[in-house]
């Protein structure tokens, strides 16, 4: 009769366990864990935490005496092997009361998993400061959650359990910030698609500091703990997790000498042998090879570990010579309302591994658009450029992302290719997927890349300063293009494209987008056929883009303010709730609106108003923070814009107020003339004000707006009154006057003359200063719409406001200068 001795529980140990005894009934088999749990739900904890699963008993899939009796094991919990000895094929084991004794093994499993990695941090041992990993872990957090009761939680990791987490300690009504030391959270997936979720993040006012460290972990005068960051920034919690990764348990494979590989696990062949004799390992303690690279590399994943449990348990009783084929680390989470999916390797990994690949990205439908309830999801998409090989796959959406993933899993498993994706055969019903599935879609678009049909263009490639080698064409309708559009581009739309040609260089690169790609790749077929040898269309459109080189970084917002309500009728509140429509409104128009509709209401009631004005989401929470008025959520959604605000009342000081009692300070300058020198006097004015510390705000207003013009950019489409306007206003800053003694532009020359021979800084150079400084731009909405001025004629720093955002500004300064 073998003896089989098995060392940590849990998905690797407790599952080979459960095998061994199915394969022999007659076997010894001891198992022995430090804990008093072998069998639970490690994924489920942060979901017991935020009350979503409220059993805690759920959690355990067996206990240890039930799984004895069941599969005839000697189940030893609360025990702990402290050393193993290969030659002798002992082990030490040390009791909870701290006795030690031996245990002899004929063939020995070691499954001690991975640990959390704790930084060396002053303060990280302080009270309120956790790591989670066991269910352990798990019941000092729920207890100190029910106790303390904590308002604030910070977060330091942006893995998956790290975005768990904030997602449940939200749920029990914290403030949650995550700071994270990379430029992005959720490792397995490449940094445009983690855009998406850090956008998702803040939509539901989770906190987020990215690329910022934790250095050091201090106790306040209240309590609290003050995190100080890398940045020098600090932060205030009343609970710290610290999410930072986890490491490979190889203490007993150290003390032993058995061999450790590359990345610091254990290593172990295709049957899970050791370098001793009669011992296997598995599970999260282990490197093996990547099946796509052939590097060792570390899985802490639960599926993985049942797979290898499996195969080790037949390879340890009856001797089976089936080898493991290596996982492609295929992993899912939900981060609040959306899904975030990924398998095999992302772009940075293959950067990372010295692999040629390329990527395709699209945003299609969880199922047919027809059918109500379809949602946008976008996936991404690796392969080797020459045989199409599949590298990997990522997906963001709402739903229908696990389904694709696992798809395209299975195909990777088995060497797929690109054209493998194609023939793939979907079940298609409008509830459930569209006649072209988004796996045969992203296929398809991966095959053009492949043939050539498509040149792409990725995001991290359009950089502002290449676009005087190259024309940048959005082909969206002028309805998009207005709403937001890429720097310097011009827009012609598809539909009118073959007669625009004439606007275009044939003999210069033409980079195109879209919304989403789709359009971008007719306009490319457009275009090269007829003669235009240079085509890129941009991978994923505007949508990746916008995402992509957003900045993400801000502070958590009050926890009341946190809950974003999409519409009236998906608000969770008995407040009634009144629609406006004022699509089509300019700038003020939607602010005014707002503001009537507003006084029509009883305190505690809630209005959603819907325009089209860009800037109008801006000026609505402004107007909240002058008027004491709470500010609900904001956001836009193809083209609309929306607000929710709930009318306060003003005569009551309320945390929900957006309003400030904090004194005026700052300064802030309204630029009507665009007049040489009044202009340098307002730019030498906000740079000297920016220099106290101050804030600064430049707003830019009709004539003014010539101050912040950019040259070399080709206008869109305009209208007879946008020509006639471009015709008589500079083209750019360099062509403004002096408001006195200008001699027919004799004076601006002199002006600048003098000033360089001086040493004065032109005022290009003042205004790059300011920028630099932190002094805000807003061009006026109205006056540019008025002027026929569009947003690609601005400098890039210029944001778009209009008079509600203004007034917010004057009313927080304690000096407003109009020049």
């Amino acid at each position: 009769m073998s003896k089989y001795l098995i060392v940590g529980g849990v998905a690797g140990g407790a599952t080979a366990a459960a095998r061994m005894r199915r394969l022999d009934e007659h076997a010894e088999i001891v198992l022995i864990e430090s804990s008093a749990y072998i069998s639970y739900a490690n994924c489920g904890l942060p979901y017991y935490i935020g009350g979503t699963i409220k059993d805690r008993s759920k959690l355990f899939v067996q206990t240890p005496e039930s799984f004895g009796v069941r599969f005839a094991l000697d189940v030893r919990t609360q025990q702990t092997v402290t050393a193993v000895y290969p030659d002798e094929h002992t082990v030490e084991i040390r009791r909870a009361d701290g006795s030690i004794y031996r245990e002899s093994y004929d063939k020995l499993l070691l499954s001690p998993g991975a640990m959390p990695i704790v930084p060396k941090i002053e303060g990280a041992d302080l009270p309120g400061v956790f790591t989670m990993r066991t269910v352990e872990d798990t019941d000092r957090i729920k207890t100190f959650v029910n106790e303390h009761k904590p308002r604030r939680a910070v977060i330091v990791g942006g893995g998956f359990i790290g975005l768990e987490m904030a997602e449940n300690l939200h749920e029990q009504g914290m403030q949650v910030s995550v700071v994270e030391l990379a430029p992005q959270v959720m490792a397995p997936i490449d940094f445009s698609m983690a855009s998406f979720v850090h956008a998702h993040l803040r939509e539901h006012g989770v906190g987020l500091y990215l690329g910022q460290g934790l250095e050091q972990i201090a106790s306040t005068a209240s309590g609290a703990l003050s995190l100080r960051l890398s940045t020098g920034e600090l932060l205030e919690a009343d609970i710290l997790l610290l999410s930072i990764g986890v490491r490979p348990r190889t203490e007993l494979a150290t003390k032993a000498g058995i061999a450790l590989g590359e990345r610091g696990g254990i290593k172990v062949d295709a049957h899970f042998q050791t370098s001793a004799a009669d011992v296997y390992a598995v599970g999260d303690a282990i490197e093996y090879p990547h099946p796509i690279t052939g590097q060792p590399w570390l899985n802490y994943l639960a599926g993985p570990a049942n797979r290898q449990a499996r195969l080790v348990a037949d390879a340890m009783v009856t001797g089976s010579s089936e080898p493991y084929e290596g996982s492609i680390g295929t992993s899912i989470a939900k981060v609040f309302d959306i899904t975030v999916a990924a398998t095999g390797l992302p772009a940075k990994a293959l950067k990372q591994a010295g692999l040629p690949y390329q990527s395709a990205t699209i945003h299609p439908s969880s199922h047919a658009t027809y059918y109500p309830g379809a949602h946008q999801l976008t996936l991404k998409l690796t392969f080797d450029p020459k045989t199409g090989r599949i590298y990997g796959a990522q997906a963001v959406g709402i739903e229908g992302v696990d389904k694709r993933i696992d798809s395209i899993a299975q195909l990777i498993k088995n060497s797929g290719t690109v054209a493998d994706l194609v023939k793939t055969e979907q079940a298609y019903a409008p509830p459930f997927a569209s006649a072209k599935d988004p796996v045969a879609l992203v296929g398809y678009v991966a095959s053009n890349i492949i043939s050539g049909k498509v040149k792409p263009l990725y995001w991290r490639d359009l950089n502002p300063e290449d676009l005087g080698q190259a024309t940048l064409v959005d082909v969206r309708t002028p309805a998009e293009y207005q709403l937001g559009h890429i720097p310097g581009a011009i827009n012609l739309p598809v539909d009118e494209l073959r007669g625009l040609l004439d606007r275009l260089d044939p003999m210069r690169p033409i980079y195109v987008y879209c919304a989403v790609g789709l359009r971008g790749y007719l306009a490319s077929n457009i275009l090269r056929q007829r003669g235009f040898a240079d085509v890129r269309n941009l991978v994923g459109g505007f949508k990746l883009w916008s995402a992509a080189t957003a900045d993400y970084n801000a502070p958590a917002r009050p926890r009341e303010l946190a809950s974003a309500a999409a519409s009236c009728h998906t608000t969770q509140s008995d407040k009634p709730c009144v629609e406006i429509d004022a699509r089509g409104l300019c700038c003020p128009g939607p602010i005014v609106t707002l503001a009537k509709a507003v006084q029509e209401l009883e305190v505690g009631d809630r209005l959603r108003l819907v325009a089209t004005d860009p800037g109008f989401v801006r000026d609505a929470e402004a107007w909240c923070q002058t008027t004491g008025n709470r500010f609900v959520e904001g956001g836009g959604d193809r083209g609309d814009y929306y607000v929710t605000i709930e009318k306060a009342d003003r005569t009551a000081a309320s945390e929900a107020s957006c309003s400030s009692s904090a004194q005026p300070q700052g300064k802030t300058f309204i630029l009507f003339s665009d007049d040489l020198d009044k202009a340098l006097a307002t730019f030498v004015l906000a740079n000297g004000a920016a220099a106290t510390g101050e804030k600064v705000t430049i707003f830019f207003t009709f004539w003014g707006l010539n101050a912040v013009k950019r040259g070399g950019i080709v206008p869109p489409k305009k209208d007879i009154w946008g020509k006639m306007f471009g015709f008589m206003l500079p083209k750019d800053s360099t062509g403004l006057a002096l408001s006195k003694m200008n001699m027919g532009g004799i004076g601006s020359w002199m002006m600048r003359r003098v000033m360089r021979a001086k040493g004065v800084d032109s005022l290009e150079a003042l205004r790059d200063q300011a920028i630099a400084a932190g002094v805000e731009f807003i061009a006026c909405q109205m006056s540019m719409d008025v002027m026929g001025i569009s947003r690609e004629e601005l400098l890039p720093k210029v944001t778009i406001g209009g008079v509600a955002t203004y007034m917010q500004r004057a009313n927080q300064a304690n000096i407003n200068l109009f020049i």
